[in-house]
């Protein structure tokens, strides 16, 4: 271990993790400079938790303590969350990675709440809200005599809090917003995100109650209660609440739902307070001012001899106990709130990581009973050994302060250190560093291919795969190629069936095989499980309501559906919308003009001309981009800023200008496309397939909106497979993780 620090080495770490932990985690200087490796970090992470030990016994080794920590981290058998990694023993040391903050019915406790939102997402975390204890928009307001303006407006207020603090380039801020199913507003707010230029630095759940869902079974109204006055106001068809839940998830993938009354069946401190809310991705239920400190552990790297090796999973399980409870010990938390509500109930929550991985390893397919079997036996394990370590804790340290009148306080009951002990979080950065899959969920690809910056194209491959197909013979390049323009092994027939059957993706799996591993999971699980259900973009409406009753019928606490292709750009402002535009004719294309000619050939522009206005959300505010045509076809583009002046706007006007010479001298509207698509600057705006990466990219894209509109579709850029989803930083694959998008190559999230 010494040799490893002194050196920096730390094996099985791979390029790609060094590149993410460079850019990401290791501490620099004023200049950018980076001042630690890998093995410092892990060091400093191991020496700053390992401190704790010390309060609870001035004897403690807390030497030996640090080498256990470092130990797991560095063999890449366990990760805390990225802000302990980022932040233990650093000025900052806020190392949670979530929070839930209240918001009261009042103008003071909605704006207090923004107020600690900003503080939270300034020092790396992010925050679920419940907006369901606000009167409805067009409630009467008391003390002014006017109308309330409703949870949607003041969402707004949140949304825009979070936009326009970055936390400093590491992690952006996230949130989650959820409105209970029986509030008066519920229609508008499973709307809300309809138009996918809005609310996008949230993610939104429906809070669903068991009498929500009996009254949809039983095809019966149910009743919208008045939070300011809980009065009854009126009632609605749950079926056709449902459904249009259901079909808006089918159309860009949100709402999700959160059973709420299973989350308080749960709850371990009824007596202090009633869940409402979760963090950002859905796994974490948290009591109002609650944070909480996950950690991963790696089950790859739990098997030896082709078998799950229980042992060394018991004693890392212990040690990652023990590590997460000292993190609550040294953190340094945003707020007085949630310093003593944190402390009061020592929420921990340790997951997993490399499930996929383990089963490649044991050669069982993700898709079979065997491993929904093995998923249930291995997190069973994980729990009961999880609250073991925490009574352990708890003979020396004692309980958590509110104990008494919890869940665990039973007559003849040990007491236990820790409220909760197990989640199941999305472990997308951690697990990149790990070089294993993603928490729960199916490999995303055996192979794929990626463009760097440089425009070169690489092909990455999965590494069981490369290795199995080595010692097999059946590697080569070409195959690589062939799978990654493919997507998947299925159906070639150079793989062997068997490997096809154990290198399933996420793709090659039925929805309800992703809903029966989660519920697996969660039957162990004191939280929740983040697990993405992806659906193939044929998907039917039919289908996302399958999955959604199906995650209610095996008592999982939630569920998030992703349907391929579902957050495709969509035009906001064609002109007039009472009638539809006539197709533009087909432009003539002018004779090609060569560089040693020494006349320009150039349409002139008529008095008039006819147009249509598209408005694009980007990074510096709305982008609206105005295309004339004249009777040759596309003419000009304009465009006008949201924001007058500043650099931003000029460059636009410079981008419109040349578009505009390019057509008038007989450059192809496909021509332009291709250069200005996919053009990424500092501040992308959007989420998933509906991201503007630029000025640049929200002007392509506006041409692209236009030519299809116009009856050209013939001459829309198809964007290659490999870049769809593309990371707006690297060019990297893009997964959708538990509500949120990560990339597997540089780590960059669109959560925090």
């Amino acid at each position: 271990m010494k040799k490893a620090v002194e050196k920096g080495v730390i094996p099985g770490l791979s390029k790609n993790a060094t590149t993410v932990l460079e850019k990401r985690y290791l501490r620099r200087d004023l200049n950018g400079n980076v001042l630690e490796g890998p093995a410092d970090m892990f060091q400093r992470v191991a020496n700053t938790i390992a401190a704790a030990d010390a309060k609870f016994d001035k004897k403690a080794d807390v030497a030996k303590v640090a080498e256990s920590f470092y130990n797991i981290m560095t063999n890449l058998e366990f990760l805390p969350n990225s802000p302990t990694l980022m932040n233990a023993g650093r000025e900052l040391g806020q190392l949670s990675a979530c929070f839930v903050l209240p918001i009261g019915d009042s103008m003071e406790e909605i704006f207090d709440s923004v107020k600690h939102t900003a503080l939270i997402h300034k020092s790396g975390g992010g925050t679920g809200f419940s907006f369901s204890r606000l009167r409805p928009a067009n409630d009467v307001v008391m003390s002014t005599t006017g109308i309330s303006s409703g949870p949607l407006s003041f969402m707004r207020v949140f949304d825009i809090a979070t936009e326009t603090i970055k936390q400093g380039g590491t992690r952006r801020g996230a949130n989650m917003a959820i409105l209970r199913v029986d509030h008066p507003d519920i229609m508008d707010f499973i709307m809300c995100k309809a138009d996918q230029h809005h609310l996008n630095n949230f993610n939104i759940s429906v809070g669903i109650t068991e009498e929500f869902m009996r009254a949809v079974d039983a095809d019966e109204d149910y009743t919208l209660v008045n939070p300011r006055s809980g009065e009854p106001v009126k009632t609605l068809n749950a079926r056709k609440v449902f459904s249009r839940i259901v079909k808006q998830a089918w159309e860009n993938g949100e709402p999700g739902i959160i059973f709420l009354d299973r989350l308080n069946k749960d709850n371990p401190t009824p007596h202090i307070g009633t869940i409402e809310s979760t963090n950002p991705c859905g796994e974490q239920p948290l009591l109002p001012y609650e944070s909480c400190n996950l950690g991963s552990i790696n089950l790859s790297k739990m098997v030896a001899g082709g078998k799950v090796n229980w042992d060394r999973l018991r004693e890392v399980v212990h040690a990652a106990v023990h590590f997460l409870d000292n993190v609550i010990e040294v953190n340094c938390y945003p707020l007085e709130q949630i310093d003593q509500m944190t402390r009061s109930n020592r929420k921990i929550g340790l997951g997993v990581m490399g499930w996929a991985d383990m089963l490649i390893m044991l050669n069982i397919p993700y898709s079979s009973d065997e491993a929904v079997a093995l998923g249930e036996q291995v997190m069973k394990f994980i729990n009961d050994e999880g609250k073991a370590a925490s009574r352990e804790l708890a003979k020396v340290r004692g309980p958590f302060p509110n104990f008494k009148g919890s869940i665990y306080d039973r007559p003849g009951a040990p007491a236990i250190r820790n409220a909760t002990v197990t989640t199941i979080a999305p472990t997308g950065t951690i697990s990149i560093i790990a070089n294993s899959s993603s928490g729960v969920e199916p490999l995303f690809a055996v192979s794929y291919v990626r463009q760097v910056m440089d425009k070169n194209i690489l092909v990455e491959v999965n590494p069981f795969f490369e290795k199995i197909a080595r010692e097999h013979g059946f590697y080569s390049t070409e195959l690589m190629q062939k799978i990654a323009e493919h997507g998947s092994v299925q159906g070639i027939d150079e793989v062997p069936e068997w490997v096809q059957q154990v290198f399933v993706t996420a793709h090659d799996i039925t929805p309800e095989t992703h809903v029966q591993m989660q519920a697996a999971f969660q039957r162990h699980t004191d939280n929740a499980v983040s697990k993405t259900v992806n659906f193939s973009s044929d998907a039917k409406v039919e289908d996302v309501e399958k999955v959604y009753r199906l995650a209610y019928q095996t008592n999982c606490k939630g569920v998030t559906i992703y349907r391929d292709g579902s957050r495709d750009q969509q035009v906001l402002s064609t002109g007039k919308k009472e009638e539809a535009p006539a197709p533009a004719p087909t432009p003539t294309p002018a004779p090609a003009v060569h560089l040693d000619e020494k006349r320009q050939i150039k349409r002139e522009r008529p008095k008039a001309l006819k147009g249509w206005t598209y408005q694009m959300q980007t990074g510096c505010g709305p982008l609206y981009i105005t295309i004339n045509e004249d009777a040759s076809g596309l003419f000009e583009v304009f465009t006008t800023m949201g924001k007058a002046g500043g650099c931003a706007a000029s460059q636009c006007e410079a981008i419109g200008r040349m578009v505009s010479l390019a057509w008038r001298s007989g450059v192809q509207a496909k021509s332009v496309v291709k250069q200005l698509l996919g053009i990424s600057c500092h501040s992308p705006s959007g989420f998933g397939d509906n991201k503007v990466l630029s000025c640049s990219d929200a002007v392509a894209k506006a041409i692209q909106s236009h030519l299809t509109l116009t009856g050209h579709a013939e001459a829309v850029v198809e964007v290659p497979a490999f870049e769809r989803g593309a990371c707006p930083e690297c060019g990297g694959v893009v997964e959708h993780e538990g509500g949120c998008a990560v990339c597997r190559v540089c780590g960059y999230s669109e959560c925090a």
